[in-house]
């Protein structure tokens, strides 16, 4: 890698600096972190402090409409790996600046999850973490439970609001930044790049290929190829990793409702767990390895170009394979990264991004243009063929909990704003009903992050690759940096579907139709950003803007509770139902059936509804849980009238697995008719595994 020219830094008087060390020691010193070390120190000891944490963001396993293909029919019936918030805490120890990176195995961080999770760290640490300093970003997996927005668009085929769901996404959050902060420790970073070509796949071709020839020339192949990868080390110990790159976490297809983190959880998990001996349970400091996404508005990891297919036409296997590649070169790069240096800083804004005036230098044809109030296009129901169907359709007798709600967004659009998004074929002008009630968003956080010689533009949805190179390219001008040190971060502190270039959204493609705010929201976007970055540059402060009210009041669910909990006749909860056999092979899968309660009864955030233990020196020891890859807990409800359902544990026992006595154990909670929760666990019978 050649090397890297220092970016432009805000030079600042000695009186300034003084107090921006002495705000950061008495911040740090009132918190019990360690205080801002000397110049001479830092540079012994590291420029950073360095601290990373990890945290359980499993919503609720049984019952719940899932987040990302927006069907009805997909409810969780289990897990199949947990997920987990990623957090690392990054401190200048010249300046005392610091920020906070999350990356979140969920589907989306929505406006919901930023105001509850600034709001927490406001409770625990004052104004030291705050909505500026903090970037909260999310996978984009499609495989978990949903109902965690405070807009109906994207709670509508989950029934509502999920509370249970929502708290423990805040809560994990939180106490993945809490546990980074109190990690934290004199540390360096790296940082590497490289190319990854078999992990993607462009799924709107007809789309990118209307994109200028210097624009496309950009992605020869149609896809974003690179791998960036931040290397944190604490001392001369490797804590951990971030490694960025573009591609949809949809190997998992909208058949499968066992909650997973799909292709980027399981390349997080494979690193954590096989290479660096982390066991999540045990919660004590280890590697904390994210996967994060950045401009995959257009990449698919289905590389047939049809749901679940690509390598193989087995899902779980694609999903292993994808995100086995994405480990693979990541750990190529982040043993080639090269130390870095610079400051840590960050700035937000929020921006109406229905109002939008975009100069001309941003626009196409080089005249002035406004973003218009959002509109879903009537593509966005077909949904991308790709990768699985959008939100539902709208059919004749339609018949759901929620069929009032879809009336009432049967509104025609206005022939002005029809007007305003043209090419699309208007269906639903959210922007105006969100005049009534919250249904997509209008006002929308803007931030920019800088880390060291790299900076991060947090997009509040999904951009295109090529959207998202010219956002790269307004910001990296602005800044007067290499290109390659601006990533665009996608799936950041709000949700508001996709963002396509002009020449994308003629197409109007399921990208384009996802478009909420016209043909110019990309433009707007990059004018908006380039703003963010000049006060970045000039070390200036940054008009915050109006921030978007706090809809928690608004929410309603059509999901029931659970009413009561009842074993099958002449058993308890815990009680076996199926034993497994008494001996098994490695390669083969052990199950066994229990009588349980319902798991919304308790979600068992940081805990797990099944272990799988040996027998080492008299005592049962665990070896696995509901985390791991190889295990899945499903729950299944026997009869609805009694309150009766069981769980069924799977372990697909490994090659690796080693000889001798195991038993499979399941934790529940049980709730009686006057409400009471208990829990309880119930334990298999001994077998064996043989060689």
């Amino acid at each position: 890698m050649p090397p890297l020219p220092a970016p432009r830094r805000p030079r600042r008087s000695p009186r300034k600096l003084s107090a921006l060390v002495l705000a950061g020691m008495l911040g740090a010193l009132s918190l019990g972190a360690p205080a801002p070390a000397s110049a001479s120190q830092a540079a012994d000891d590291g420029e950073y402090l360095v601290g990373r944490g990890i945290a359980d963001v499993t919503g609720e396993a049984a019952e719940t409409g899932m987040m990302g293909y927006s069907s009805f029919d997909q409810k969780t019936s289990g897990i199949h790996q947990r997920q987990r918030s990623r957090a690392y805490v990054v401190v200048d120890r010249a300046t005392g600046k610091r920020v906070v990176y999350v990356n979140a195995d969920l589907g989306m961080i929505f406006q919901s999850v930023q105001q509850g999770v600034i709001a927490r760290l406001k409770e625990r640490y004052g104004s030291l973490y705050g909505e500026e300093n903090v970037l909260l970003s999310a996978t984009h997996t499609h495989s978990g439970p949903g109902g965690y927005s405070h807009h109906v668009a994207y709670n509508l085929s989950v029934l509502g609001f999920q509370n249970g769901t929502y708290r423990a996404i805040v809560d994990g959050i939180t106490e993945s930044v809490a546990k980074a902060h109190d990690d934290l420790r004199p540390g360096t970073l790296s940082l590497g790049t490289g190319t990854l070509t078999d992990a993607s796949v462009n799924r709107s071709r007809e789309a990118f290929d209307r994109n200028p020839a210097a624009d496309r020339a950009a992605f020869p192949d149609g896809i974003d190829p690179a791998m960036t990868v931040l290397r944190l080390r604490q001392g001369d110990t490797d804590a951990g990793a971030i490694s960025w790159f573009a591609t949809h976490n949809t190997s998992i297809t909208n058949k499968n409702t066992l909650i997973s983190p799909d292709n980027k959880g399981y390349a997080s998990y494979a690193w954590e767990h096989d290479h660096e001996g982390v066991r999540h349970l045990d919660d004590t400091p280890g590697f904390v390895a994210a996967f994060p996404n950045t401009n995959a508005g257009d990449m698919s990891p289905n590389l047939n170009l049809k749901p679940g297919s690509g390598p193989t036409e087995d899902e779980f296997e694609n999903t292993r394979i994808i995100g086995e590649r994405q480990l693979d070169k990541a750990r190529e790069v982040y043993g080639g990264a090269r130390p870095m240096t610079g400051g840590v800083d960050s700035r937000l804004t929020y921006v109406d991004m229905e109002n939008v005036t975009v100069r001309g230098e941003y626009t196409t044809d080089g005249k002035e243009h406004r973003t218009c109030p959002a509109v879903v296009g009537a593509s966005t129901l077909a949904g991308s063929v790709e990768d699985g169907p959008a939100i539902p359709g709208f059919e004749e007798g339609t018949r759901t909990p929620v069929a009032s709600i879809i009336d009432a967004l049967r509104v025609d659009t206005p022939s002005w704003l029809a007007t305003c998004q043209y090419p699309k074929a208007s269906l639903i002008p959210t922007g105006l009903l969100s005049n009534v009630h919250p249904v997509t968003p209008k006002i929308l956080p803007l931030q920019i992050m800088r880390i060291g010689e790299l900076y991060l533009v947090a997009g509040p949805g999904e951009f295109t690759i090529t959207a998202g190179l010219r956002v790269r390219r307004a910001v990296a001008q602005e800044l007067g940096v290499p290109l390659e040190r601006v990533l665009l971060q996608g799936y950041a502190n709000a949700y508001s579907q996709y963002v396509t270039t002009p020449e994308e959204y003629d197409t109007q493609n399921y990208e384009g139709g996802s478009t909420l705010y016209g043909r110019h929201t990309l433009p707007a976007y990059q004018q908006e950003y380039a703003r963010v970055a000049a006060s970045l540059r000039q070390g200036t402060a940054l008009e915050r803007g109006t921030a978007p009210p706090d809809e928690s009041h608004r929410q309603f669910t059509f999901q029931t509770g659970v009413v009561y909990d009842n074993p099958p006749l002449g058993k308890s909860f815990g009680s076996v139902l199926t034993a497994p056999a008494s001996s098994y092979a490695r390669g083969s899968t052990a199950t066994v059936e229990f009588a349980t309660g319902h798991p919304k009864n308790d979600v068992r955030r940081g805990g797990t509804f099944l272990e799988v233990q040996r027998l080492e020196n008299g005592n049962w020891v665990r070896v696995l849980d509901d985390g791991d890859w190889r295990t899945t807990y499903r729950w299944t409800r026997i009869n609805g009238l009694t309150g009766t359902s069981k769980a069924t544990v799977t372990w697909e026992i490994g090659a690796d697995t080693a000889a001798g006595t195991y038993r499979i154990v399941h934790h529940g909670d049980a709730k009686s008719l006057l409400g009471k929760i208990t829990p309880f666990t119930g334990a298999s019978p001994a077998f064996t595994v043989t060689g």
